[in-house]
This record gives structure tokens, C-alpha cells and sequence, in this order.
């Protein structure tokens, strides 16, 4: 191998980088798959390669270690540089977008979960009077004003029984804030 590599250095000989490129050609190129290129990049670095070996052939020296070795220390560091080259992330193409979930994540979800428990235990505990006009102001969106005609009451009776009750949920949800 030695002598085909003197050959392809003299350029006198076409037929040795021939030669050359059919006999490390395949060979460059499986080793470039097996570190991970795809069948595109690894033909493409095993011309590179090749192409890299054939201007610099004159430059092998047998003391250093073989051919072969030569060969792929060059194939080696050709990936090594291509692989600095290339930009680690891409932009992906728009088909590919993903919209994130507007689901709540599962924590928070059970978190809330409880928080509503505690707040209909806090709800059942009350007074059934009291219960009543918390019901029809916040849940049913009624003035203190609706609520004492709806329920033939005197507008301080229905603001006090508010009051008492929102002081009894704070209390009992004290520690939610």
C-alpha cells in the first residue's frame, strides 16, 4: 500500500489513485456510518477523504504507522471538523410545531382540585342562611340590593350574614393564600 500511495503522490500513475479510491473508498465511507453520518455525509467525507489523501500523499511517512491508519486518522479528523461546523440546533420546519397543551399540568391540576374541595367544605359548613346569600352573590353574580328583595330581607340582615360568612371561609381557608 505503500507503493500506491508513493504512485498516487507522483501523480504519474491515474490508474493508482484509482486503485486507491476502490480499495478505501467503500471502507472510509462504512467507517463514517458506524460514527453515526448518514449515508450523504459519509460518501461525502469518504470523497473528502480521498480527495485529501491524494493532494497530501506525499506528505506520508511508513515510520509514522500504515496506510490504513494514515487514512483514517485523516477520515477521522475530517468528520471531527465537519461535525464543529455544523450548527447544533435547527430550526424546525413549521408542520412540524407542536402547540402546548392548555391542559393544566397534572400538580397543579390536583392542587386545584383540592383548593375547590376545601372551599365547598368551607361552603357546607355554613349556616344554611348564610350559605343562601353567599350562593346568590357570588355564585349567581346578585347585588347585596337583589338578594334582600329576593329574600324579603332588610339590606343590613343580608350585608351582616355576607360578612359572617366570608370571616368563617377565610378562617377555615387561611392557610390557601
Amino acid at each position: 500500500m505503500a507503493d500506491l500511495l508513493r504512485r498516487v503522490a507522483e501523480r504519474a500513475d491515474t490508474t493508482a489513485f484509482r486503485e486507491l479510491y476502490q480499495t478505501y473508498g467503500p471502507r472510509v465511507k462504512a467507517y463514517m456510518m458506524r460514527l453515526g453520518a448518514d449515508a450523504g455525509t459519509a460518501e461525502d467525507l469518504a470523497h473528502e477523504t480521498l480527495f485529501t489523501v491524494w493532494r497530501r500523499a506525499a506528505l506520508y511517512r511508513a515510520e509514522k504507522g500504515s496506510v490504513a491508519s494514515w487514512i483514517f486518522a485523516i477520515a477521522r479528523n475530517l468528520r471531527i471538523d465537519r461535525l464543529r461546523r455544523e450548527v447544533p440546533w435547527q430550526q424546525l420546519a413549521q408542520e412540524h410545531f407542536e402547540e402546548a397543551s392548555g391542559e393544566a399540568l397534572p400538580d397543579a391540576a390536583l392542587s386545584e382540585k383540592e383548593r375547590q374541595a376545601r372551599v365547598h367544605a368551607a361552603l357546607s359548613n355554613l349556616p344554611p342562611e348564610q350559605h343562601e346569600v353567599v350562593v346568590l352573590s357570588y355564585l349567581e353574580g346578585l347585588s347585596h340590593g337583589e338578594i334582600a328583595q329576593r329574600l324579603g330581607l332588610p339590606l343590613g340582615t343580608v350585608k351582616s350574614r355576607i360578612r359572617i360568612a366570608y370571616q368563617k371561609i377565610r378562617t377555615a381557608l387561611e392557610d390557601l393564600r
